[in-house]
């Protein structure tokens, strides 16, 4: 084991940084108050290149990884876009990984080069109103008719689909098996999303305004065949090309923004003074802040170590859930600290810390939740029997 830092990936960091440098806490504060897409900062992104950081260079990426990626983001988050930011660009670096993996070479040649220069934006549509976590028992259908599909059904939690030209759906085409494997039936399409023939419907939320999140229903939505992606009714091992990426990348993502909360708190409990003394001098005020950073800096290690798995074709399932429960959970220690820390000022909006708050508690339900990784850790690593 190598433990040195990459000269490449300083470089990253150091783009990304001076990149993020146009895009202040005020910026963020803005779009996140008024509900407005951060324009201006997805085409930087696009412009820099960092959209294509893990798209194959014969597709217009820059042929990197998992890892480069995450740093990208997380270095994004840490800059004060925290999920904001986050959110509007880590689709469409993430969500065609099955596209450029299992779809067809005129598929990838037609739509990936477009996805990378930010010309075509995705989101990613696998979540139904009563469906949660259970994957098996999605209901959104797509039945054969002609020379294409049409689906029927309703999506939830599509980060971005207001803003975005073409979406990853994962439907079912044939019944659940009642015996033997329970995802058997599950088709993915890669399909253009013609907003006037569908009901786009944003969900309001606590935080993380910038960038939507929708409701979708199909009633009747016809794609054609050649958007299928990979096999009929195979969908399933397709999906997890892209939800093992997504929580090593949400990972980087929640320490980015737990970086930004404890950048703020250091900085103010280093200057504010009370009773003589700057407050960060107090054990009380500094030991948990520095926890904080500890934990910060594991949760990071087992991020490094999912997505290094991942980049070199190894079984990373279980890192990859235990790198997104570590930083989700550290990512909002370090935010709910630093409020803390800063007291009443934690909790004005001028200071950026109660966006971070809001953003970090995100990360602990989202893209899955605690209990759901304990579940599968419990069972796939320990050997403990099913819970669910």
């Amino acid at each position: 084991m190598d433990f040195r830092p990459s000269e490449d990936h300083a470089a990253i960091r150091g783009a990304v940084r001076e990149m993020m440098r146009a895009f202040p806490d005020a910026y963020w504060s803005e779009h996140d108050e008024t509900h407005t897409y951060p324009e201006e900062f997805y085409r930087a992104f696009a412009d820099a290149g960092f959209l294509g950081t893990a798209i194959p260079e014969a597709l217009g990426g820059s042929g990197l990884g998992i890892v480069e990626a995450g740093l990208v983001l997380m270095e994004v988050a840490a800059s004060g876009a925290a999920m904001n930011g986050a959110s509007a660009v880590h689709i469409g670096m993430f969500g065609i990984n099955p596209v450029v993996k299992h779809g067809t070479d005129a598929m990838r040649s037609a739509h990936v080069p477009h996805v990378v220069s930010g010309d075509t934006r995705v989101c990613l549509s696998v979540s139904e109103p009563d469906l949660g976590t259970d994957v098996s028992n999605i209901r959104t259908r797509a039945v054969r008719d002609g020379d294409g599909y049409v689906i029927t059904g309703r999506k939830t939690w599509l980060t971005t689909a207001s803003e975005s030209h073409r979406v990853l759906i994962l439907t079912r085409t044939a019944p659940r098996a009642r015996e033997g494997n329970p995802y058997h039936g599950l088709t993915m399409f890669f399909s253009e999303l013609r907003h006037a023939e569908l009901d786009i419907r944003p969900i309001r939320k606590m935080g993380r305004n910038a960038v939507t999140t929708n409701e979708v229903v199909f009633d009747g939505y016809r794609v054609p065949a050649s958007d299928m992606v990979g096999e009929e009714g195979r969908a399933f091992k397709l999906l997890l090309d892209g939800l093992n990426p997504e929580r090593i990348l949400v990972a980087f993502e929640a320490i980015g923004v737990g970086r930004a909360a404890l950048a703020k708190a250091v900085t103010y409990t280093k200057d504010r003074t009370v009773f003589g003394r700057a407050i960060g001098s107090n054990q009380a005020v500094q030991f948990p802040l520095t926890d904080a950073a500890m934990r910060l800096d594991a949760a990071e290690l087992m991020a490094m170590k999912a997505g290094w798995l991942y980049d070199n074709g190894l079984p990373c399932g279980p890192e990859a859930s235990m790198a997104k429960f570590l930083a989700a959970e550290a990512g909002f220690m370090a935010a709910d600290r630093a409020m803390q820390a800063m007291g009443g000022y934690g909790y004005a909006s001028e200071f950026h810390v109660e966006r971070y708050f809001r953003e970090a508690r995100l990360l602990r339900i989202t893209p899955i939740s605690e209990n759901m990784i304990l579940s599968y850790l419990g069972e796939q690593v320990l050997g403990m029997p099913k819970t669910y």
